[in-house]
Formats: C-alpha cells, structure tokens, sequence
C-alpha cells in the first residue's frame, strides 16, 4: 500500500513537473516572440524614421537650390526692370535699352533663354537674344501675360512649356518655365503699364530633380504647383498622355510635413516641402515597399536570437520546474490525508508563495468548517423564528377580545355587525393558516390586513380610518406571510390609539427597479429618534400589547428568506407619525416559486419561473368566496 500510494504521487510529481515546465516554456516562447516582434516594430520604425529623415533632408538641400536658382530669375527680372526699363524712354532711348538686356543675358545665358518687354497691347518692345518675333503670336492670351496682369503686384512663375514668340533659324525648340510681371513703360515722356517676360531654360531644373530621382526601390520626387499642375516628374510623358496618374491635386493642398496616403490600392508616405516665392510642392513619396526592403537582415538577426534564448530557457524552466514540484508534491500529499478523513496539518514550506499556498489552505479548511457551523446555527434560527410565527397567528387576546365584540353585538341586536365581524374573524384565520404555507401572495396578505382593521376598526368603534393604495402588478408577487399585521398592529395601539376620531392610517404597494415597496404610514404620536434605530436590533423590545411577533421578527423572516439588502425601513418624527417600509424582491407567485423559498433557496431575476400566477394558484379570497 505504501509503494502503490509513493508510486502514485510520484506521477503527480512528474505530472506538476511537466505541466510546469510546459507553462513556463510557452510563457518564455510568448514573451521572447512578443520581445522579437517589439524588436522588429521597433527597428522597423527606427529604419522608417531614418528614411524619411534622410528624404526630409534630401529634399531640403533640393528646395534650396531650387529656391537659389529662383531667386536668381528674380533678381535678373528686378534688374531687367529697375535698371533697364524703369528709368528709360523706349522713343529715344531703345537702343541703350536692348544693350542692357543684351548684357543680362549674355551674363545669364546658361540658365536664360529669352528677356522680352510688352506694352498692354501685347506688342513688343524689346528682347534679347534680338529675334523676330513670330506672325501673330496673340500674347494677349498667352497665360503668363494674363497672369501678371491679373495680379499685378506679384511675379508669376508658370508651368514648363514650349517657348513659341519667337523665329529660330535653327528651327529649334526650348522647354522654358517663364516669370512675368507688370512693370511701368515710358514712351515719349507718357507712362504705361506693360509685362516683362524672363524665360528661364527648363533643363536646369529638369537636371537638379534628375540627380535625386536615382533610387530604385520605388522612391521617387516631383515638383509641382500650388495648383497641383506637373511641373517635373520622371514619368511626366506617360502622366500627360493619361497612362499614368500622380495625387498632385491633393499634395498641392497638404502643408510641409508628413502624411500617409493610400494611392491607387498601395500606402506610401508623402512628404511635402513648399518652394518660396512661388507656391511650388517639392514632393517626395517612399512606398511602404521600401521600407522592408532592408530590413531582412534584421529579421534573420532577430530569429537566431530568439532561438538561442530559447535553449537557455529550456534549461532553467528545468531548473524551475524540479524545484517547485516538491514542496507541491508535499502539499498535495497532506491535502490527500486531509480528504482522506484524517485531520494532519496542512504542510508549509517550500518557497514564499508554496508556504502562503498551504497557509491558505489550512486557513480555507477551518474557515469551512466554521461556515458549515454557521449554516446550521441559521437554519436553526430560521426554523425558530417560522416556529414563533405560527405561534404568535393566533393571538389569545385578540382573540378574545374579538370574541367578546361579537357577543356583545348580538346581545345588543347588531346581528348584521356580529355577522360581518364573524366573516372578516374567518377569511383572517383562513389566511393565517394558509395550508401551512409560509410564502403567500401579496394579495392575501393583503387581504389578511383589510380583515384584520375591519375587525380592529368595530372594536375601537371606528375612531379611525384605513386607506389603501396598492398597485394591482404588486398583488401577484411572493411575499411572507402574517408582515403587515405586526406593523398595523403597532400603528393603532402605539400610534392613533386615544387620537378621537383624527387617525389616520395609510397602506401602500408599488414596484420599482424590480423590488416592492408596502408602507404602512400612521399620523399619530412618533417614536424619539434615539429609539427608532433600536426598533430592528433589539430583539428584546417586544411592547407588551404587541402582536407576540415584532418587528425585529418579521425583519429577521424577510432577510432569512430574501437577503440582507432586503427588510424593514423605519421613518419616524414625534408628533407627526410614523412610516415603516417592506422591502422585498418582486418574485412572481407560482407554485415553483414558492416552493423554492420555502425551501430556502434565494432566486435571482434569471432564475424566476413565470410572470403571473399560475391558474390552479386560487388566491385565499377566491377560496373564502367559494
């Protein structure tokens, strides 16, 4: 017997064993590819940023030398105007006009393609290189001349196209960007306004957007302006001729920053650098390719790195693993003894938490057992205090005093009183043993009340009165039996009782938030407030006219049979009356219902069985009745 019971907490042991090695090794498995993958996010991130700083920086050193180059057209149009043509009468003074244009041009030739003077009729004035100007060109319409005269305190940088004003003997054709502006012409001492046009060659800009757009992992930049028109773009020919599409539209609407977008079903980060002077977008866009395109060897580095830590923890989970199964082993042992019938102590030992383990356990054994102590002491009480509800039904005094009313009527010929008294005598006997039952309706128990004032009511010839407001959903609902008459007891003897005629006493139902409410309110003398709180824990202030059953027992009855949250409330002022309240849960009456109460089982709103009482269920009056 003692080899079997060794050999079967031998295979407990290797059971804890196991299963503490197998939880420890997906513990460990989990939070190193939880660890691997923050690592990777982590790199990956790290890697993104660095990209897109680098872009950020890239892109910065472009926008200046863009911006150089601008600045430089801008500052050939200034001197173009202020040094040439502002101070010089075009009549008599042409011929120095077209050599200072000659020589900003020959100064600027590699960047500038043309200078040009036009007055408001669109004719023109001067320009450099000296060329003849082509056939009807209607400069009046050319977009760049309505620009500057549309806004004229601004200079006005347009889209890259084809310079056509002028003649080329070489029959050669430039791609030119043009600034043009509003400026002041003199002619025979009479001022006009007119527009100076400095076409710029647009192979300059073409080659600085060249020399970034060199990646080949998808990466790529274009410019384009405030409006979202092309300006340089490495795929510009197949995006004009309507086989490609770019989001220029909308980066032309983003301010510099960072954005994510999600462009013909691919994401990819946009970031967006605005030139100054002109409105332009440089913008660059990285697609989210890119960015995993380098981190391979990162993946392998991670993944040789998880499998290596995971061997080490293979071996110390081992480790782990034998050490806390002993003390386990050990506790689990006394705990068999335990069940077993024995009563040895609990083992403590082992680590901390294996010692606080048995310490629990120990603890949860004899908390047990003082419960199971408990529970039958309030069994007890329970039993005790249905016992002395049954007990305190019949109230001899009561009783004969009801009796002596009755022989007194009939003595003095008030048959018809002595007959009514009888019958409201019978249906509160009728209630008040209820088959032996200890759960009824609210309906009979209310029932039982208007019998037994209507008979308290003859007797103390009727110096006072009884209203009832009652819901009828409430009558159809469980309650305990014989909880109103203590209560309406206590109202006439201890509160309207010698008030002449003036009492008044009120009983009240109704249902709220799933609980019902029966208040019994009476205007008569009060209680002290140093008393009402000892109405409900002092079970020894039983008043001696008081009805034997009291309102710490009835307390007691509902909080047994429904919980703690459950009972009487008080309110009371001296002078003015006192209120006492029935909380109770508003449980259907059926027959399964009351039988699990009186069982002792407490039902939750899940538990219920039915929402109106069944039809075999006759109520106490139908049976009076028949």
């Amino acid at each position: 017997m003692k080899g079997k019971f060794f050999g079967r907490g031998s295979r407990n042991h290797k059971g804890i064993q196991t299963t503490l090695m197998i939880t420890f090794s997906v513990i460990s498995v989990s939070i190193m590819l939880i660890l691997g993958i923050v690592l990777y996010v982590r790199f990956s991130a790290l890697s993104r940023e660095e990209i897109v700083q680098s872009t950020q920086k890239l892109m910065e050193q472009t926008g200046e030398s863009l911006e150089d180059y601008l600045i430089s057209m801008r500052q050939i149009s200034d001197a173009a105007y202020y040094n040439v043509i502002k101070e010089s009468d075009f009549s008599s003074q042409s011929q120095g006009i077209q050599q200072g244009l000659n020589l900003l041009y020959e100064a600027n030739r590699d960047t500038l393609r043309s200078i040009a003077v036009y007055n408001n009729y669109g004719s023109l004035m001067a320009a450099e290189p000296v060329a003849a100007q082509k056939e009807d060109p209607d400069i009046t319409r050319q977009d760049w001349y309505v620009q500057a005269m549309e806004e004229m305190e601004n200079l006005h940088f347009s889209t890259p196209h084809i310079q056509n004003l002028f003649d080329d003997d070489a029959s050669r054709y430039y791609w030119v960007i043009s600034l043009s502006r509003v400026v002041e012409l003199t002619q025979e001492g009479n001022s006009q306004l007119g527009v100076l046009l400095v076409d710029m060659d647009y192979s300059s800009i073409s080659r600085m957007m060249d020399q970034i757009n060199t990646m080949n992992n998808g990466q790529y930049y274009y410019l384009c302006d405030s409006n979202g028109e092309i300006i340089y773009h490495r795929q510009q020919i197949q995006i004009s001729d309507g086989i490609r599409k770019e989001n220029s539209k909308a980066a032309a609407e983003y301010k510099d920053g960072v954005y994510d977008e999600r462009f013909e079903g691919s994401r990819r980060k946009v970031i967006v650098n605005t030139i100054s002077y002109t409105g332009w977008k440089l913008v660059g866009v990285i697609p989210y390719s890119a960015f995993t395109m380098g981190m391979v060897n990162i993946r392998y580095f991670i993944i040789m790195l998880l499998l290596l830590m995971c061997m080490m923890l293979a071996f110390i989970n081992r480790l782990v693993s034998v050490r806390i199964s002993r003390p386990i082993l050990r506790l689990n042992d006394s705990v068999m003894e335990y069940e077993a019938g024995k009563k040895p102590r609990i083992y403590i030992g082992g680590s901390k938490e294996i010692r606080y383990l048995g310490y629990s356990i120990q603890t949860s054994y004899e908390q047990i057992e003082n419960l199971m102590e408990e529970i039958v002491k309030e069994q007890n009480e329970r039993r005790k205090s249905e016992l002395d509800a049954l007990q305190s039904q019949i109230n001899p005094h009561f009783l004969y005093n009801a009796l002596d009313s009755i022989t007194w009527m009939i003595e003095g010929g008030r048959n018809d009183d002595a007959s009514y008294m009888i019958t409201q005598l019978a249906r509160l006997f009728r209630i008040s043993l209820s088959k032996g039952r200890t759960i009824i309706r609210i309906g009979d128990e209310l029932q039982h009340a208007r019998s037994y004032m209507n008979i308290q009511k003859i007797r103390c010839r009727d110096s006072f009165t009884v209203t009832y407001e009652v819901d009828p959903e409430v009558e159809s609902c469980c309650v305990v039996k014989l909880v109103l008459q203590p209560i309406l007891e206590n109202a006439i003897n201890y509160g309207v009782s010698g008030m002449d005629d003036s009492g008044r006493i009120k009983v009240m139902g109704s249902m709220r938030e799933g609980k019902i409410y029966l208040t019994v309110e009476d205007n008569g003398m009060g209680i002290p407030e140093e008393e009402v709180g000892l109405l409900l824990t002092d079970g020894s202030r039983v008043h001696k006219h008081g009805s034997g059953v009291g309102l710490v027992n009835v307390n007691n009855r509902i909080q047994i049979l429904f919980g703690k949250e459950y009972g009487l409330q008080i309110e009371s002022e001296p002078d003015e009356g006192t209120k006492v309240t029935i909380c109770i849960p508003a449980i259907p009456y059926t027959e399964e219902n009351r039988e699990l109460l009186e069982k002792g089982h407490r039902l939750s709103r899940d538990k219920l069985t039915g929402q109106a009482p069944l039809p075999q269920d006759r109520t106490e009056e139908q049976e009076t009745k028949a």
